[in-house]
């Protein structure tokens, strides 16, 4: 039995019900305040986290730390080139100018701090390649038809490697947004 529990708490061994418990434990938010969005894919957060903890905690502690609505905009340091945030304060995308894409050495986090937009989102087998990726730009982008979420503050997106995400689409009444993304490195 000792093994069992010892297998469930190392780094990409969590099935799905291990994951959502630990999911809704919050244990990982460390005091942060914000909601992650359902989409998440808890078996990967599960594994990422776990693989890389020290990083996240540094992601959650500045999330908590800030007072998000007065951030500056631009980059902000977290953990070196583990995590570092970027702020933006500028107009969303009419649907047919926001872009699909996905990164391979980041994960986004992403939260809305002021105004709403909306964020579509599909598995990566489910779109299919309109530019190839490119290591320069961490992207490659899609075509594709996804789920489409609107993003307001109180909650965040996690966005992993399969996770094909069409961000800062315009949402009726909401000309300009205050954006946090920030970027945590993927453990292999």
């Amino acid at each position: 039995m000792e093994n069992i529990a010892i297998a469930q708490i190392q780094p990409g061994n969590a099935d799905q019900k291990t994951a959502e418990k630990w999911l809704q434990s919050n244990t990982w938010k460390g005091g942060l305040k914000l909601d992650l969005h359902k989409n998440v894919n808890a078996v990967e957060f599960y594994k990422q986290y776990h693989a890389n903890k020290a990083v996240w905690d540094k992601v959650f502690k500045f999330l908590s730390e800030q007072n998000l609505d007065t951030l500056s905009t631009g980059k902000h340091p977290i953990d070196g080139d583990n995590a570092y945030a970027s702020v933006t304060e500028a107009p969303s995308k009419e649907l047919d100018k926001a872009g699909w894409e996905s990164h391979r050495k980041y994960i986004d986090l992403q939260y809305v701090i002021k105004g709403k937009e909306r964020i579509d989102f599909i598995d990566i087998n489910k779109a299919t390649v309109t530019k190839p990726y490119s290591d320069t730009n961490d992207a490659a982008n899609y075509s594709a038809e996804g789920t489409q979420y609107t993003a307001e503050p109180g909650i965040f997106f996690l966005f992993f490697p399969q996770d094909v995400h069409r961000p800062n689409i315009k949402v009726d009444g909401y000309d300009v947004v205050k954006k946090l993304v920030i970027k945590i490195k993927v453990a292999n």
